[in-house]
């Protein structure tokens, strides 16, 4: 079920008053259920296997939990880690590798290419194994009744595309006694239109200018492609930080708050300040059970340049199974690299902050060209032709051709919006007006809701991050 769909319009209302009138001993129930008919009317058959998962989790933690043994301890971590790892490896890995071998060999790949990846599969598989490390360390005593725990993993606004949620975060919030009157309407409701209008408005456009670009490259001059590129970067992170906006916003509405997810990347200095910025939850799980467990800094320079090396390497792959997610991963580890270096060797030295921005948001449109392009073929073409200069360089003939003038002009008009947002949101600069700003926001907000009822894509657009 999609935040953007018609039904979607009709199960959270619904939800919203079952949970509200049942007695409070039965809400979390009811909560459950809901959550797993939400992830039901994607794919009925995967809803069995997000079960599965979690409850082999849930008996892993219970069992080291109770062992003393630390030999029995590591072989119940790595039943849960063979589970859920090879369920992704099996669904999102396996195929890949197939298919990579059938081309190689010149068999035939048709028997895996219809398998659909369940929804949410990397996302509700390390919330998951977040709790099984925090066990396993000792963090936590795995006291939680089973229905604690397959709420915690399935709870519908974040299970499909996050933020992933730790346990110290969200298992309280669950357990806890929560009141109707403690509603935050106002931050669902900015959360929510702000959320849609970045999807609906600014993403699902972008989408249609952007999928004819990377699905035929070798038909636009490299001033198309690196605008195409450009915008890409846009349409991901609205679409993606317009998913988390709309999720942290719904689970407002029973009393939750999520985790923070994004924290304007695109104003970032520099790629060490972007990944504190973008997709926080993945970044701080990658930190705290990948990068630490692997020694973080505390090692020799060599070792600490293959941690870093490994960790984006696995952020590339966890986005996908392509050659093109791993170059995407390998170019931030590389610009990670360079900046830590530049670092010890320049400390003293200070840029401008405006050259700083220049320079990163470089990095982000080249690199998230791998991230979007299809195949390494397409990738290796567009960056031959930013390097082949010529008459056609900078020909924006078929880039504007694709659509009207009308469109264009709404394109940089709520482009215009994102960055006037998020710069107040940055700089804080309304704030010390406090008349002003309560005046201006919701009338900004009602302004935002008719933007989405009069620009907005109702094509039902799935979130890009689905699919990871």
């Amino acid at each position: 079920m999609l935040f953007n769909s018609l039904i979607f319009l009709f199960f959270l209302p619904s939800v919203f008053l079952g949970y509200w009138l049942l007695p409070g001993k039965f809400r979390k129930y009811f909560l459950l259920f809901a959550s797993y008919y939400f992830y039901f009317s994607y794919n009925p058959v995967y809803l069995l296997l997000l079960i599965g998962t979690t409850l082999v989790d849930y008996y892993m933690a219970l069992l080291i939990a109770n062992s003393p043994h630390p030999g029995k301890r590591k072989l119940f971590l790595s039943l849960s880690l063979i589970s859920n790892l090879g369920v992704l490896f099996i669904f999102k890995y396996f195929i890949w590798l197939h298919n990579l071998s059938a081309t190689a060999l010149g068999f035939n790949q048709a028997l895996l290419e219809n398998l659909i990846i369940p929804a949410g599969l990397s996302f509700y598989t390390f919330q998951s194994l977040s709790y099984i490390f925090d066990v396993y360390r000792n963090k936590y005593k795995a006291s939680d009744s089973v229905w604690d725990f397959l709420l915690f993993v399935s709870f519908f606004p974040h299970m499909v595309a996050g933020p992933i949620v730790r346990y110290h975060s969200l298992m309280p919030q669950l357990k806890a006694i929560s009141y109707f009157k403690s509603i935050d309407w106002e931050a669902f409701a900015k959360l929510c239109i702000w959320g849609y209008f970045k999807k609906l408005v600014i993403a699902d456009n972008l989408a249609l200018l952007v999928n004819k670009v990377f699905g035929h490259v070798t038909q636009y001059s490299a001033a198309e492609l690196f605008i195409a590129g450009s915008l890409f970067l846009v349409q991901l992170y609205c679409d993606f930080s317009g998913y988390s906006d709309i999720a942290t916003g719904v689970a407002k509405l029973f009393n939750i708050n999520l985790s923070l997810n994004w924290r304007r990347p695109f104003f970032a200095t520099s790629v060490h300040d972007f990944w504190k910025r973008y997709h926080i939850s993945l970044t701080t799980w990658l930190r705290d059970y990948l990068y630490v467990g692997l020694g973080g800094n505390r090692v020799s320079s060599i070792k600490w340049i293959r941690n870093i090396l490994l960790v984006f390497l696995i952020s590339g792959l966890w986005h996908g199974a392509n050659f093109t997610f791993v170059v995407w991963g390998l170019l931030h580890a590389l610009f990670y690299l360079v900046e830590s270096g530049l670092k010890k060797l320049l400390p003293q030295t200070q840029l401008p902050a405006l050259l700083k921005r220049t320079y990163l948001m470089l990095v982000l449109i080249f690199s998230f060209i791998a991230f979007r392009a299809n195949s390494l073929m397409d990738l290796s073409y567009i960056y031959r032709t930013f390097l082949q200069f010529g008459d056609e360089y900078y020909k924006l003939h078929y880039l504007l051709s694709q659509h009207d003038l009308i469109y264009h002009v709404l394109i940089m008009f709520v482009l215009g919006i994102l960055l006037l947002k998020e710069w107040q949101e940055e700089k804080a600069f309304l704030y010390r007006y406090t008349t002003t700003y309560s005046v201006l926001k919701p009338l900004f907000y009602v302004f935002i809701l008719g933007l989405i009822f009069i620009t907005g894509n109702f094509g039902a657009n799935t979130f890009i991050y689905f699919q990871f």
